[in-house]
């Protein structure tokens, strides 16, 4: 059993170390966008990310009540 869990561990580390080459090597670099807006495929089908949306649905209902004031 323990050994299992050893191998699965190594295999998961040697993973993320493997996903994170570029970005440990290469100076100035960064992880890119995980947004969904950040996608230059979802925007150009204007699928937003939901927090966005969520923010222009609550000022756009703040404007409409101070306009039936």
């Amino acid at each position: 059993m323990l050994k299992l869990v050893l191998i699965t561990l190594g295999i998961v580390a040697f993973s993320v170390l493997f996903l994170c080459i570029k970005i440990l090597l290469k100076p100035g670099s960064k992880f890119g966008s995980t947004h969904i807006g950040g996608s230059k495929a979802m925007r150009k089908r204007g699928i937003h990310c939901v927090q966005s949306m969520d923010a222009f649905e609550r000022r756009e209902r703040k404007h409409a009540k101070e306009r039936k004031r």
